[in-house]
């Protein structure tokens, strides 16, 4: 049940987009309990989750009943199929929410032009789904880390 001051109607108000390896234990973390100890009501996945699975239960139902998403773009953030699907759907909640949802990008250690497939970073990543995932599906994935790169976000290096 929501906080009395959840005046949304969301279970929560952010709801963090990450690859495990690269961020979990050292930025995204920080950034998580940062948001907790504000009284934000932030979702962030613990488990890793196994290749190929499909977005479902708690995660799908975290990413519709979120306000605010920060996909957290790192160096292995592509390579994850997860991620991509994560962003994908934030892609079409926020198209379907008539404003009420947004999407704040966060480029850890890589470029927007990295998030936008104009280097190889992302590319060759893509490249590599290609070749297991239907070609739809990996068209999606596309067209939304190009949206969502296009987006005013936050840059950082991972230099601490």
């Amino acid at each position: 049940m929501a906080p009395p001051n959840n005046t949304s109607g969301m279970e929560f108000e952010v709801f963090l987009s990450f690859r495990g390896p690269d961020t979990r234990d050292n930025f995204t973390s920080c950034l998580y309990y940062d948001m907790v100890e504000k009284g934000i009501r932030v979702f962030k996945d613990n488990e890793e989750l196994r290749v190929g699975e499909q977005i479902g239960g708690k995660l799908l139902q975290a990413l519709d009943d979120t306000q605010i998403y920060i996909p957290i773009f790192s160096k292995g953030f592509a390579s994850s199929v997860w991620c991509l699907r994560e962003v994908a759907h934030m892609v079409d909640c926020t198209s379907k929410s008539n404003g009420k949802k947004e999407i704040l990008p966060l480029f850890f250690d890589v470029k927007p032009d990295d998030v936008k497939l104009r280097t190889e970073l992302y590319s060759n990543a893509l490249s590599e789904h290609e070749k297991k995932y239907e070609p739809d599906e990996v068209k999606r994935w596309k067209a939304a880390l190009r949206e969502v790169a296009t987006r005013l976000g936050w840059k950082r290096d991972g230099k601490e």
